[in-house]
């Protein structure tokens, strides 16, 4: 009996480290020697989780469940900087930030602060994420104790308002809400607009009161929280973009075997345009919310993009170098480069 039972176990055991793959190919799984504790703040639904929900599952296939990724949405380890901060001193092992809430630890970064700074072409912009000005915005987090590895899009800024949003010139002297980024408010300013930084909580209620006229997000946000309540104008600018970084502590990093950091990055890769289509998909489904709330809606064209582009871009550029110095000159210095390759002017 006693031979018998432990037969069962090892049959049990065996069994239970192999996964069976598609086509009926056997993986031996192994333990985990490699766990990274991988927080963000956007809920379980949004296109970044379940992004990271198959890019963990890629990983953990490739390795032969060496490395397991462990996911914790909805800012379940802290808030943005909590979680930055704990990535540089390895209480976890990974995020995926916001750019515009790493400013703080990486002054380069607000480089994507700067309107119209990516092409409308999602292939384009794609382009300059994979070459050589998405390579200098990674790895410029090396000297601030982080291993940044991709750049993931997050949706595009847009711009609401109480006033007319008929032309740029309707722009002068209203009032909006932007994150806390100089770049930002120079960006409003360079068209006659005036600029102030409100706690996001605090937005729903300084639309409403008039403390701002109007304010940016991507659609899906402006959706989500309900701002068309209280807002009656609506411009399709995408004007910002709105970029993830993904970032892991370094000693992390450095620990994996190179095999297994080329599974991530490609794991990372593979997901990015599957992320890109659900969040443009998100941004369709909140125009229709948007439009079904009688809010008034104009696109901006090509010939009016660029006059945007052409008023706003020297003036946030110019708060981008104010700040960044040296390090931010060189970073323009590439990205124009890139940009002139690809017809931006």
């Amino acid at each position: 009996m006693i031979a018998t039972a432990s037969s069962r176990f090892a049959a049990a055991a065996i069994a239970m480290a192999v996964v069976m793959l598609p086509g009926g190919a056997a993986l031996a799984q192994t333990a985990p020697k490699y766990t990274a504790k991988i927080g963000h703040l956007e809920a379980p639904t949004q296109p970044r989780h379940r992004g990271l929900e198959k890019v963990a599952a890629l990983v953990k296939e490739r390795t032969g469940g060496e490395v397991e990724f462990k996911l914790f949405p909805a800012s379940q380890l802290g808030n943005a900087r909590q979680m930055n901060e704990g990535v540089q001193f390895g209480s976890i092992e990974g995020t995926v930030s916001p750019a515009a809430f790493l400013g703080g630890f990486n002054p380069a970064v607000a480089v994507l602060d700067i309107p119209y700074l990516l092409p409308d072409d999602r292939a384009a912009a794609q382009q300059m994420r994979e070459g050589a000005f998405g390579k200098a915005i990674l790895d410029s987090f090396a000297s601030r104790g982080f291993t940044a590895i991709a750049l993931w899009p997050n949706g595009r800024k847009n711009i609401t308002s109480n006033k007319p949003l008929t032309s740029l010139d309707a722009l002068k002297g209203q009032r909006f809400r932007v994150m806390d980024s100089k770049i930002l408010i120079e960006q409003f300013g360079a068209v006659g607009a005036s600029a102030v930084s409100i706690p996001f909580s605090e937005l729903y209620t300084a639309l409403q009161t008039g403390v701002v006229d109007g304010e940016e997000n991507p659609l899906d946000t402006i959706a989500t929280m309900k701002y068309y309540e209280v807002q009656k104008n609506l411009i399709v600018s995408e004007h910002g973009a709105m970029e993830d970084v993904v970032l892991f502590n370094p000693g992390w990093w450095k620990s994996l075997p190179p095999g297994h950091r080329d599974a991530i990055l490609a794991a990372f890769r593979e997901i990015r345009p599957e992320v890109e289509r659900n969040k443009e998909a998100d941004q369709t489904t909140a125009l229709d919310k948007i439009k079904a709330a009688g809010v008034n809606i104009r696109t901006l064209d090509a010939a009016e993009r660029a006059r945007f582009r052409e008023a706003m871009y020297p003036r946030a550029k110019a708060a981008y170098l104010e700040r960044a110095g040296a390090e931010g000159q060189q970073l323009i210095a590439v990205y124009e480069d890139e940009a002139k390759k690809l017809g931006i002017k």
